[in-house]
């Protein structure tokens, strides 16, 4: 059945990419990657094409509807191959393979100013794919650690800090949410990196801070609804963590 509806889809596609155009390139962009994320060879897409237009070639005698089919379905695979060449980061590859290491690695290539940007967003034309959320969703736990982890350490050069916090909350307004319902091992992570202790010590105590603002409003001024997710997760630990108590 599985490969009855990838043959239906195609054959809808290859209608579709006369009829709309331009629709189409965005769905296959975003169809790209999302293939991204699942590792798929590109050297596989030229047979399947091959296959695919020599099933065509016995079922009919039209020469012109053959050709028509076998010009879309190649223009459609040249857009998946380019797509996925395109939005295959160092990045998507190590949460591909799930290593914290080789994610470390590949974000320590980054600019310091770009470097939450990597791990947060692949842009491919008009579409895009956040690295942190396929991480989850795909449950490559070790590298959505390490992203976490990287995005929530605090950083500086000479002109100014870094600290992924306001990119993070503002790409994924809902983490909490997200890591409640998919990964709630990963939420004690992201509550600790909001957290930052000083390591200097004055009359037998540490100053700290608690970076709270995004778990308390949200973008636009309103109550955010951090509260009612963490309880809705009915997990003591993480109510009594520093950060939500």
């Amino acid at each position: 059945t599985r490969l009855h509806f990838i043959a239906d889809k195609l054959v809808a596609m290859t209608l579709d990419m006369y009829r709309e155009p331009k629709r189409m390139v965005e769905d296959i962009s975003a169809l790209g990657l999302r293939h991204v994320g699942y590792g798929i060879p590109t050297d596989l897409f030229g047979p399947f094409v091959t296959a695919c237009v020599q099933v065509v070639r016995m079922l009919t005698q039209d020469d012109q509807a053959e050709e028509s089919f076998r010009w879309s379905l190649s223009l459609i695979s040249r857009i998946l191959v380019r797509v996925i060449n395109e939005g295959s980061t160092i990045v998507m590859r190590a949460i591909n393979a799930n290593s914290a290491k080789q994610l470390r690695k590949a974000v320590g290539c980054a600019p310091r100013g770009k470097r939450a940007l990597w791990t947060l967003n692949v842009q491919v034309g008009t579409q895009s794919i956040s690295p942190l959320m396929w991480a989850i969703e795909t449950g490559s736990l070790d590298a959505a650690r390490a992203i976490i982890v990287d995005l929530l350490t605090i950083r500086a050069d000479r002109d100014r800090y870094y600290y992924g916090m306001d990119i993070m909350f503002e790409r994924h307004p809902d983490i909490v949410k997200r890591l409640c319902v998919d990964a709630p091992a990963l939420l004690p992570v992201l509550l600790d990196g909001l957290i930052w202790r000083s390591r200097v010590t004055e009359g037998g105590r540490r100053r700290v801070n608690y970076y709270i603002q995004h778990l308390v409003v949200d973008s636009e001024g309103r109550f955010a609804p951090t509260v009612e997710w963490v309880t809705d997760n009915e997990d003591p630990k993480i109510v009594c963590h520093p950060v939500v108590s």
